[in-house]
């Protein structure tokens, strides 16, 4: 089994950590793993993107082009991105900041709420973790604890008491599609 991502959104968004964190719990569910990256020279604020790809066997390529699942953080993404998704896969895309509805009818898609849910947390920093709790949610690819583990490595032992803030964004968005 493969599954191929695209993340996009604005730099600062936290798409690139979304990527990152896909591609460690998949390293530590032993699968073969790959993340890249792209990214303006500004990065705060300018776009960015990353494609993941996650295997049983070993990755020939870690550029995406067909995704099986493309999350876009903001209307450009979306625009951008949405034909790149494979007929049948899926796009999850964050509602908060996206006020047009995806056209394709050839894909299952998903509107993810990401900043309000971070605002009812008191943190707008954790709409990323929303988003990816609704692609746990959607794609059950990943359980709450291999993503907190995935993540704790990430963060480092410095950051521990930001796990619960971001483990309840992750819950709540894991809620948002079910």
């Amino acid at each position: 089994m493969e599954k191929q991502l695209i993340i996009a959104g604005f730099g600062g968004q936290g798409v690139l950590l979304i990527g990152q964190l896909l591609a460690y719990a998949g390293m530590l569910d032993g699968k073969e793993v790959s993340w890249m990256p792209a990214y303006g020279p500004e990065m705060r604020g300018g776009s960015a993107n990353c494609s993941v790809v996650i295997s049983d066997e070993k990755v020939g390529s870690p550029k995406v082009e067909s995704a099986d699942v493309v999350i876009a953080m903001n209307r450009p993404s979306m625009e951008l991105f949405e034909k790149s998704v494979a007929p049948g896969g899926m796009l999850l895309y964050n509602s908060s900041l996206i006020d047009t509805k995806p056209t394709r009818t050839d894909i299952s898609v998903y509107a993810v709420p990401c900043n309000e849910i971070a605002e009812t947390l008191k943190s707008q920093k954790v709409a990323n973790m929303a988003m990816l709790g609704a692609y746990l949610g959607v794609t059950e690819q990943f359980t709450i604890d291999a993503m907190m583990d995935a993540l704790r490595h990430k963060l480092g032992p410095g950051k521990e008491k930001f796990m619960p803030l971001n483990q309840a964004a992750i819950e709540e968005g894991i809620k948002s599609v079910k």
